[in-house]
Protein backbone atom coordinates (compact mmCIF):
# COMPACT_ATOMS: atom_id res chain seq x y z
CA UNK A 1 0.00 0.00 0.00
CA UNK A 2 0.91 3.82 -0.43
CA UNK A 3 0.58 6.67 1.53
CA UNK A 4 0.87 10.15 -0.49
CA UNK A 5 0.36 13.02 2.28
CA UNK A 6 0.09 16.30 0.95
CA UNK A 7 0.39 20.02 2.42
CA UNK A 8 -1.98 22.34 1.10
CA UNK A 9 -1.12 24.82 -1.31
CA UNK A 10 0.17 28.27 -0.30
CA UNK A 11 -2.11 29.12 2.28
CA UNK A 12 -4.12 33.04 2.85
CA UNK A 13 -4.86 32.07 6.91
CA UNK A 14 -7.11 34.89 7.10
CA UNK A 15 -9.51 33.45 5.20
CA UNK A 16 -8.65 29.82 5.46
CA UNK A 17 -7.91 29.34 1.85
CA UNK A 18 -5.45 29.70 -0.90
CA UNK A 19 -3.58 32.52 -2.51
CA UNK A 20 -3.36 33.33 -5.83
CA UNK A 21 -0.37 31.52 -5.98
CA UNK A 22 -1.70 28.84 -3.87
CA UNK A 23 -4.36 28.13 -6.46
CA UNK A 24 -1.95 28.12 -9.06
CA UNK A 25 0.01 25.22 -6.79
CA UNK A 26 -3.29 23.30 -6.26
CA UNK A 27 -3.37 23.35 -10.42
CA UNK A 28 0.40 21.65 -11.23
CA UNK A 29 -0.49 19.24 -8.12
CA UNK A 30 -3.43 18.31 -9.97
CA UNK A 31 -2.07 17.58 -13.32
CA UNK A 32 0.84 15.46 -11.27
CA UNK A 33 -1.29 13.66 -9.31
CA UNK A 34 -3.70 12.57 -13.10
CA UNK A 35 -0.67 11.81 -14.35
CA UNK A 36 0.58 9.62 -10.96
CA UNK A 37 -2.21 7.70 -10.37
CA UNK A 38 -3.89 7.09 -14.05
CA UNK A 39 -6.82 4.67 -14.68
CA UNK A 40 -6.53 3.58 -10.51
CA UNK A 41 -7.47 6.92 -9.21
CA UNK A 42 -10.81 6.30 -11.53
CA UNK A 43 -11.47 2.71 -10.74
CA UNK A 44 -11.37 2.38 -6.95
CA UNK A 45 -7.89 1.63 -6.02
CA UNK A 46 -7.00 5.04 -4.77
CA UNK A 47 -8.62 6.53 -1.79
CA UNK A 48 -8.73 10.39 -0.75
CA UNK A 49 -8.82 11.85 2.58
CA UNK A 50 -8.78 15.20 3.48
CA UNK A 51 -8.59 17.71 6.28
CA UNK A 52 -11.98 19.81 7.14
CA UNK A 53 -10.26 22.90 7.19
CA UNK A 54 -10.59 25.32 4.57
CA UNK A 55 -6.81 25.36 2.77
CA UNK A 56 -6.98 21.07 2.76
CA UNK A 57 -10.06 21.17 1.06
CA UNK A 58 -9.38 23.88 -1.74
CA UNK A 59 -6.22 22.12 -2.61
CA UNK A 60 -8.05 18.55 -2.92
CA UNK A 61 -10.93 20.08 -4.61
CA UNK A 62 -9.06 21.01 -8.01
CA UNK A 63 -7.85 17.48 -8.19
CA UNK A 64 -10.81 15.46 -7.14
CA UNK A 65 -12.33 17.74 -10.03
CA UNK A 66 -9.75 16.72 -12.33
CA UNK A 67 -10.31 13.33 -11.71
CA UNK A 68 -13.76 12.93 -10.81
CA UNK A 69 -13.99 11.87 -7.28
CA UNK A 70 -14.83 13.11 -3.78
CA UNK A 71 -13.00 12.62 -0.55
CA UNK A 72 -13.97 11.59 3.00
CA UNK A 73 -13.71 14.35 5.80
CA UNK A 74 -11.53 12.87 8.74
CA UNK A 75 -11.57 15.32 11.48
CA UNK A 76 -7.97 14.29 13.10
CA UNK A 77 -6.44 15.60 9.56
CA UNK A 78 -6.97 19.39 10.78
CA UNK A 79 -3.86 21.00 11.44
CA UNK A 80 -2.59 19.93 14.68
CA UNK A 81 -2.67 23.15 16.15
CA UNK A 82 -2.55 22.33 20.10
CA UNK A 83 -1.24 25.06 21.97
CA UNK A 84 1.83 25.46 24.88
CA UNK A 85 3.30 28.09 26.80
CA UNK A 86 6.93 28.62 25.04
CA UNK A 87 9.56 29.95 27.21
CA UNK A 88 10.48 32.71 25.26
CA UNK A 89 7.06 34.16 24.82
CA UNK A 90 4.56 34.35 27.48
CA UNK A 91 2.58 36.78 25.34
CA UNK A 92 0.81 34.06 23.92
CA UNK A 93 0.65 30.26 23.21
CA UNK A 94 2.83 28.25 20.48
CA UNK A 95 2.06 25.49 18.31
CA UNK A 96 4.40 22.71 19.56
CA UNK A 97 6.64 22.95 16.55
CA UNK A 98 7.31 26.51 16.72
CA UNK A 99 10.02 26.66 19.59
CA UNK A 100 13.38 28.58 19.37
CA UNK A 101 16.23 25.57 18.63
CA UNK A 102 18.40 27.37 21.60
CA UNK A 103 15.71 26.09 23.97
CA UNK A 104 14.02 22.88 23.07
CA UNK A 105 17.05 21.58 22.06
CA UNK A 106 18.29 21.80 25.90
CA UNK A 107 15.70 18.97 26.66
CA UNK A 108 17.11 15.56 25.95
CA UNK A 109 13.36 14.60 26.60
CA UNK A 110 12.33 15.57 23.29
CA UNK A 111 14.62 13.65 21.32
CA UNK A 112 13.25 10.39 23.13
CA UNK A 113 10.27 8.77 21.30
CA UNK A 114 8.57 7.56 24.67
CA UNK A 115 9.24 10.47 26.74
CA UNK A 116 8.83 13.89 24.56
CA UNK A 117 5.63 14.57 26.47
CA UNK A 118 7.04 14.03 29.52
CA UNK A 119 8.94 17.50 28.90
CA UNK A 120 7.17 20.36 31.14
CA UNK A 121 5.50 22.32 28.41
CA UNK A 122 4.58 19.61 26.52
CA UNK A 123 2.68 17.98 29.80
CA UNK A 124 1.05 21.10 30.83
CA UNK A 125 -0.61 21.15 27.76
CA UNK A 126 -3.31 19.00 25.59
CA UNK A 127 -0.44 17.86 23.14
CA UNK A 128 0.21 14.57 24.58
CA UNK A 129 -3.90 13.47 24.21
CA UNK A 130 -4.36 15.12 20.78
CA UNK A 131 -1.38 13.18 19.68
CA UNK A 132 -3.24 9.96 20.90
CA UNK A 133 -6.37 11.41 19.40
CA UNK A 134 -4.48 11.43 15.85
CA UNK A 135 -2.22 8.44 16.01
CA UNK A 136 -5.04 6.17 17.02
CA UNK A 137 -7.35 7.53 14.44
CA UNK A 138 -4.65 7.37 11.52
CA UNK A 139 -4.01 3.38 12.83
CA UNK A 140 -7.86 2.46 12.31
CA UNK A 141 -7.70 3.83 8.91
CA UNK A 142 -4.80 1.84 8.10
CA UNK A 143 -6.32 -1.05 9.87
CA UNK A 144 -9.46 -0.07 7.70
CA UNK A 145 -7.41 -0.36 4.45
CA UNK A 146 -6.05 -4.08 5.44
CA UNK A 147 -2.62 -2.95 8.17
CA UNK A 148 -3.14 -3.49 11.30
CA UNK A 149 -0.83 -1.86 14.37
CA UNK A 150 0.99 -3.70 16.10
CA UNK A 151 3.96 -2.85 18.35
CA UNK A 152 5.73 -1.11 16.25
CA UNK A 153 4.89 -2.67 12.86
CA UNK A 154 1.72 -3.45 10.91
CA UNK A 155 0.41 -7.08 10.28
CA UNK A 156 -0.68 -6.99 7.12
CA UNK A 157 -3.97 -8.29 7.11
CA UNK A 158 -4.56 -7.66 3.89
CA UNK A 159 -1.90 -7.08 1.53
CA UNK A 160 -2.40 -4.67 -1.44
CA UNK A 161 -1.46 -1.83 -3.63
CA UNK A 162 -3.77 0.71 -3.41
CA UNK A 163 -3.12 4.41 -2.90
CA UNK A 164 -3.97 6.26 0.18
CA UNK A 165 -4.10 10.27 -0.90
CA UNK A 166 -4.01 12.71 2.55
CA UNK A 167 -4.63 16.55 2.05
CA UNK A 168 -3.76 17.99 5.34
CA UNK A 169 -1.23 20.00 7.29
CA UNK A 170 2.90 20.38 7.85
CA UNK A 171 2.24 19.78 11.56
CA UNK A 172 -0.30 16.71 11.66
CA UNK A 173 1.54 14.90 9.16
CA UNK A 174 4.58 15.30 11.10
CA UNK A 175 2.53 13.42 13.76
CA UNK A 176 1.91 10.62 11.22
CA UNK A 177 5.20 10.07 10.24
CA UNK A 178 6.46 9.93 13.36
CA UNK A 179 3.93 7.35 14.46
CA UNK A 180 4.66 5.27 11.68
CA UNK A 181 8.59 5.35 12.64
CA UNK A 182 7.97 5.11 16.13
CA UNK A 183 10.81 8.78 17.07
CA UNK A 184 9.66 11.94 18.72
CA UNK A 185 7.88 14.01 16.26
CA UNK A 186 10.13 17.35 17.64
CA UNK A 187 13.42 16.81 15.79
CA UNK A 188 10.87 16.07 12.95
CA UNK A 189 8.75 19.18 12.95
CA UNK A 190 11.74 21.15 13.64
CA UNK A 191 14.35 19.84 11.00
CA UNK A 192 12.68 19.10 8.31
CA UNK A 193 10.19 21.31 6.10
CA UNK A 194 7.21 20.03 3.82
CA UNK A 195 6.69 23.36 1.58
CA UNK A 196 3.10 24.15 0.46
CA UNK A 197 1.22 22.12 -1.96
CA UNK A 198 4.26 19.01 -1.29
CA UNK A 199 3.71 15.34 -1.94
CA UNK A 200 5.27 12.62 0.93
CA UNK A 201 5.45 9.60 -0.34
CA UNK A 202 5.93 6.16 1.89
CA UNK A 203 5.02 2.49 0.45
CA UNK A 204 4.69 -0.48 2.56
CA UNK A 205 7.29 -3.56 2.86
CA UNK A 206 6.66 -6.82 3.01
CA UNK A 207 9.59 -8.53 3.47
CA UNK A 208 8.39 -11.49 5.73
CA UNK A 209 4.69 -12.53 4.76
CA UNK A 210 2.52 -10.64 7.39
CA UNK A 211 4.83 -8.48 8.93
CA UNK A 212 4.96 -4.26 6.95
CA UNK A 213 6.85 -1.42 7.55
CA UNK A 214 6.30 1.69 5.92
CA UNK A 215 9.20 2.99 4.29
CA UNK A 216 9.38 7.19 2.55
CA UNK A 217 10.27 7.09 -1.12
CA UNK A 218 10.34 11.15 -1.18
CA UNK A 219 9.50 14.04 1.79
CA UNK A 220 8.21 17.50 0.36
CA UNK A 221 8.25 16.81 -3.03
CA UNK A 222 7.82 19.80 -5.18
CA UNK A 223 8.81 18.67 -8.78
CA UNK A 224 5.21 19.95 -10.05
CA UNK A 225 6.17 23.54 -9.29
CA UNK A 226 9.74 23.67 -10.68
CA UNK A 227 8.59 21.31 -14.01
CA UNK A 228 5.94 24.73 -14.21
CA UNK A 229 8.54 27.59 -13.48
CA UNK A 230 6.78 28.05 -10.45
CA UNK A 231 9.18 28.18 -7.34
CA UNK A 232 8.08 26.81 -4.04
CA UNK A 233 6.05 29.09 -1.48
CA UNK A 234 8.43 30.63 1.27
CA UNK A 235 5.26 30.10 3.39
CA UNK A 236 7.04 27.00 5.33
CA UNK A 237 10.31 28.52 6.23
CA UNK A 238 12.17 30.99 8.41
CA UNK A 239 14.67 33.72 7.36
CA UNK A 240 18.04 31.33 5.83
CA UNK A 241 20.43 34.63 7.53
CA UNK A 242 19.52 36.14 10.78
CA UNK A 243 20.17 39.57 8.51
CA UNK A 244 17.52 38.55 5.55
CA UNK A 245 14.85 40.19 5.07
CA UNK A 246 12.29 37.06 5.10
CA UNK A 247 10.16 35.41 7.57
CA UNK A 248 12.41 35.47 11.35
CA UNK A 249 8.97 34.67 13.82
Amino acid sequence: MKLLIIRHAEPDYTIDSLTEKGWREAGYLAEMLEKQLGESARDGQVFFYKSPYGRANDTASVTLQKLGRTAEELPWLKEFDVFIDRPDDTTRKRIPWDWLPQDWTQDPLLYQADHWTENERIAASDVAKEYRNVTESFDALLAKHGYRREGRIYRAERPNHDTLVLFCHFGVSVVLLSHLWGVSPMPVWHGFCAQPSSVTTLVTEERREGIALFRMLAFGETTHLYINDEQPSFAARFCECNTDETRHD
